[in-house]
């Protein structure tokens, strides 16, 4: 069964965007040749990209037109976008989920091959969460408090608690933290 990751650049004080859509210029304080190195190598465990529909609209708009091999990465993957209101895509190697997420996204786990990694999404992670589809969360936590911005958790019910299984710290001052969610019986929440 393939592993749903989530990997994210965030802020200290939990913001994976700034204040306006797109607003990633914090990524400054975290990407340097160590990050470079660790997206190349973390790339080769990538079967599949599972977007919501603004982050795939934004993915598609800034890496159709670019080169290297972190591009070519990005548009050679197969892309998986959940939506609700995107009726078609366009972006090489990518498709619409069908159905309803649950049911969908535990078929896709289920099928032969890498692992299904999703960037970004905040609405799409929340979802996730709230269903328990999520493995494994990587995030890398760049040394900046905006004091504003779009948060990564969204208010939900309940509590999850995180194992740490590995920290990566890169030397700009970044830090990779890898957590496994400790989901709890619905009984529990």
């Amino acid at each position: 069964m393939r592993r749903l990751v989530v990997w994210n650049l965030m802020t200290l004080d939990g913001s994976f965007e700034g204040a306006e859509k797109w607003d990633l210029d914090f990524h400054t304080r975290a990407w340097g040749d160590e990050l470079h190195a660790y997206s190349l190598t973390q790339g080769e465990e990538v079967g599949t990209l599972l977007f919501g529909r603004v982050t795939y609209e934004g993915m598609a708009a800034h890496w159709h037109g670019e080169t290297g091999p972190i591009a070519d990465f990005m548009n050679g993957v197969e892309k998986v976008v959940v939506s609700r209101t995107l009726e078609e895509t366009d972006w090489n190697n990518s498709r619409l989920l069908q159905g309803e997420l649950p049911d969908t996204v535990e078929e896709l786990k289920r099928q032969a091959g890498k692992d299904i990694y999703v960037f970004g999404s905040a609405a799409l992670v929340a979802a996730l969460l709230r269903h328990g589809l999520v493995d494994e969360y990587r995030l890398c936590i760049a040394p900046v408090v905006l004091g504003k911005g779009n948060p990564l958790f969204k208010p939900f019910d309940g509590t999850l608690d995180m194992k740490l299984t590995k920290t990566t710290p890169l030397k700009i001052g970044a830090v990779i933290l890898y957590y496994e969610p400790q989901y709890r019986a619905s009984s529990e929440a």
